[in-house]
């Protein structure tokens, strides 16, 4: 589907493309931040969505004096708490369409969210999903999890999985094939990653988990390649072709998010899935790249709902 090619602009521009509506805003909690609002800016000018930015109204302004041709309703909150719970009410009043992490920490930002009387928790479980593409592979990979859950449970990979589905049906993903990530494709009863491979496969061939292939363990050469897998002997039709990542704790996830960024130069978008609406929460070294092509993906998948 996806040739090799220049990265240069090519996420942004193929989320664009499934974009099909125009009237989306983002709520911004404690919006003065350069990178942020440089997203923000973008986001407006490749005309994806508007903004609501809540914060030190003196300082988003003075930001913005350097895009002085664009404008933006701006809510003056000092209190990141109040900022981040100004955000969520502008959600679930229907004003915005997805809610994005300013100069704010992720734990306050997720505090409130998880709030079960007036927050957006959907799931039980809130997973970091990203979308990573580099020059050598011929598609676009999913991964999970690099940023929330540091050990998870069977019972919360399930959750993963699916909003890990949601994901690859938002960018057109079809099949969707589940690698269950682990050192070794052979299940060792030490290693309980490879033991929980096995059980998610089962619950995938019983119906309990729907939407997609879910196949492993896999070590990751085996997951990508299909030279490896046929080198190793592995018979499994799925191997080598796997699109979703479930890693198996947060070292994993994080370092393979970060290497493809660092090291592989490849683009990635990544948001907080099991909201009722998807989450931008950046790293505050993530570039405003990824920051616009995060934005693009928690509004396509927004749209989707």
């Amino acid at each position: 589907m996806f040739g090799i090619m220049k990265w240069e602009n090519t996420m942004i521009t193929h989320l664009k493309q499934l974009l099909t509506q125009s009237n989306h805003t983002i709520a911004v909690a404690c919006a003065h931040d350069d990178d942020v609002l440089s997203a923000i800016i973008q986001a407006k000018e490749h005309g994806i969505a508007n903004a609501i930015l809540v914060g030190e109204e003196a300082k988003i302004n003075a930001i913005l004096k350097q895009y002085p041709t664009h404008t933006f309703r701006i809510i003056h909150e000092e209190d990141p708490h109040e900022a981040v719970k100004q955000c969520i009410q502008l959600v679930k009043n229907k004003e915005a369409t997805i809610l994005m992490k300013g100069l704010v920490d992720t734990s306050i930002l997720l505090k409130h969210v998880v709030n079960t009387q007036d927050g957006l928790k959907a799931s039980p479980t809130l997973a970091h999903v990203a979308v990573v593409k580099v020059a050598s592979m011929d598609r676009y990979l999913i991964l999970s999890d690099a940023a929330m859950n540091i050990l998870p449970s069977l019972e919360a990979k399930v959750h993963i999985i699916e909003h890990c589905v949601k994901v690859a049906q938002a960018i057109n993903i079809n099949p969707i094939r589940v690698g269950c990530i682990c050192a070794v494709e052979k299940v060792n009863p030490k290693m309980q990653c490879t033991l929980d491979a096995i059980t998610l496969k089962t619950m995938n061939e019983q119906g309990v988990i729907k939407g997609c292939i879910v196949d492993g363990p896999f070590a990751l050469d085996n997951a990508l390649s299909v030279e490896a897998a046929h080198h190793k002997g592995i018979t499994s039709a799925n191997a080598g072709l796997i699109d979703v990542l479930l890693l198996p704790n947060i070292e994993s996830g994080n370092v393979l998010y970060k290497s493809i960024t660092y090291l592989a130069q490849g683009e990635s978008a990544g948001i907080i899935m099991g909201a009722q609406v998807p989450i931008v929460v950046t790293s505050r070294a993530d570039s405003d790249k990824i920051k616009l092509n995060s934005i693009a993906l928690a509004l396509l998948i927004a749209q989707k709902k």
